[in-house]
């Protein structure tokens, strides 16, 4: 189990540090409408990344059981061909990254935020952690790992919720941290927004690059 959960933190990370959904949730904190949309949209992020993850192991944990000391081609090819999807997203982020001078543009819909109920904030960040492409890829190599690592039902469960706690964690601290001391948050969430900005290409690209690395070391090491 241990062994598992370590193996799932770098992914699990790759999530959290992902600068969108936490732009989006500190945006929806400094909108009229805070309490209602910051809450839905940590409860569509929590759901969004449990399902990802709870469905590819699933999937995984139907690859059939071999000696534990023999080699799993079938999962190690998963894993590197993961680390190659991973490998190209940070190519891409590092080549779309803005220009010295140039203003990072952001997704369009960030723009009506401030106008999102409670229910669409919560769909908004249930796609986001279920269906972009990045997070998908970060939640499948999860559940690869975690269900082809033969520890059963109850301990699949307990490394599906720390996967999910440690990935949540970076939109739920911003959201409890406001929704506590609200007055005293505006000013330094503001200031993480601008640099999130600013770095979002380039964090998500050296971010991706690692953990595709990674992932491609434990494909092989599967063999």
């Amino acid at each position: 189990m241990n062994e598992v959960i370590g193996d799932i933190l770098p992914l699990a990370l790759g999530v959290a540090i992902s600068p969108i959904p936490i732009i989006a949730a500190i945006l929806m904190l400094l909108s009229p409408r805070a309490r209602g949309t910051s809450l839905g949209f940590l409860a569509g992020w929590v759901v969004g990344i449990a399902v990802a993850v709870t469905v590819f192991t699933l999937l995984a944990s139907v690859i059939p059981e071999q000696d534990p000391e023999a080699s799993t081609p079938v999962a190690g090819t998963v894993k590197i061909l993961l680390g190659l999807l991973l490998l190209f997203l940070a190519l891409r982020q590092w080549r779309g990254r803005p220009k010295p001078g140039e203003t990072a543009a952001l997704p369009k819909w960030m723009e009506a935020i401030g106008e999102m109920t409670a229910g669409r904030a919560f769909l908004l960040a249930f796609a986001l952690a279920a269906i972009n492409p990045k997070n998908l890829i970060m939640a499948a190599g999860a559940g690869v790992l975690i269900g082809s690592a033969g520890e059963g039902a109850g301990g699949s469960t307990v490394a599906i919720a720390v996967f999910t706690v440690l990935a949540a964690s970076s939109v739920a601290i911003p959201v409890v941290a406001y929704l506590l001391a609200s007055e005293r948050m505006s000013a330094p969430l503001e200031s993480l927004r601008r640099w999130l900005v600013d770095h979002n290409a380039a964090v998500m690209a050296v971010l991706l690059l690692v953990i595709g690395v990674v992932m491609i070391g434990k494909g092989i090491g599967s063999f």
